[in-house]
């Protein structure tokens, strides 16, 4: 079939489709996060029918795309310079075009490079279309066996320790379900790290290579899933982290800091963080770094 006839067409076990009509906008597309059978017939029927389809990589993305005979033009929106290169995309589409978004794996936006560009088109008066399907953040929540009530996505924490320390030591006492994003290479001591922010007894779950061959999910306290993967050794995929919320009655912040600034007018400061830490069940770094503050204020 040539390159003129594919054009519109999408194939699904050697059987060829038509896509239908596309509207014209931008079309945010959910892929695959390893599984190629995650797809639905929309994303196939959008990826078929548009103009141009925008890779976060094109070489990974060029494995779907081939396997669905999907012969529409592609290019990577990310190339060079993100900002550089969606310059010229709101135009484009405001003549009418329309450009499917894909990103990696799952769904754009989502931990993924993607969000300026629907932030341009929407600034610019373009419909922006959703196609939902695959994300390994949905699918890891819906297999941790943690609440999903209520969970906050936070992407990937920062690779330096002092920094990756910081950011965990802010969200110590969330009460909902965390997510995260994490390379294999640091999984581990992404999950120490939480294991000393949120104590080493707080549930968790580390799921990875979700939808491929060797699916896994680890489940338990934050301190048995570090020993367990640090035994397991060389790790391999993508994962994702899930940390189960805090259950610690909320401490009144006045409550506690009155009661430093109390002994620290008859103790030394040391000793006075010690008994104000225990006393409240607080981090001690957050206790001495108030306890610095109020002898700074004192002087």
């Amino acid at each position: 079939m040539s390159e003129e006839a594919a054009a519109g067409r999408y194939s699904i076990g050697g059987s060829p489709f038509e896509a239908p009509p596309l509207a014209r906008g931008l079309h945010v597309v959910a892929t695959p996060i390893g599984n190629l059978r995650d797809i639905s017939v929309r994303a196939l029927e959008t990826l078929a029918a548009a103009d141009l389809i925008l890779c976060e990589d094109t070489r990974t993305s060029a494995k779907l795309l081939d396997h669905y005979a999907i012969r529409t033009p592609r290019s990577p929106p990310h190339e060079h310079n993100e900002r550089a290169r969606i310059e010229p995309l709101p135009a484009e589409l405001a003549q009418g075009r329309r450009i499917a978004l894909i990103a990696g794996p799952g769904t754009p936006a989502l931990g993924d490079p993607g969000f300026p560009l629907v932030r341009a088109a929407q600034e610019a008066g373009i419909d922006v279309f959703a196609v939902p399907g695959a994300s390994a953040l949905l699918g890891a929540l819906s297999v941790a066996g943690l609440p999903t009530d209520a969970f906050t996505f936070l992407g990937f924490l920062p690779s330096r320790q002092e920094a990756r320390a910081n950011a965990l030591a802010e969200l110590s006492a969330r009460r909902e379900t965390l997510v995260f994003y994490e390379s294999p290479r640091r999984l581990v001591d992404s999950l120490r790290a939480m294991a000393d922010a949120f104590g080493e007894e707080r549930p968790a779950a580390a799921a990875l290579e979700l939808t491929k061959r060797f699916e896994r999910v680890h489940r338990g306290s934050l301190g048995s899933l570090v020993a367990e993967l640090d035994a397991a050794g060389d790790i391999k995929g993508e994962a994702v982290i899930l940390v189960g919320g805090s259950t610690a009655e909320a401490i009144d912040p006045a409550a506690w800091q009155a009661a430093l600034d109390e002994a620290l007018g008859r103790q030394p400061l040391r000793a006075a963080v010690d008994e104000v830490t225990e006393t409240f069940g607080l981090k001690r770094k957050e206790v001495y770094d108030a306890a610095l503050r109020l002898k700074a204020e004192a002087t």
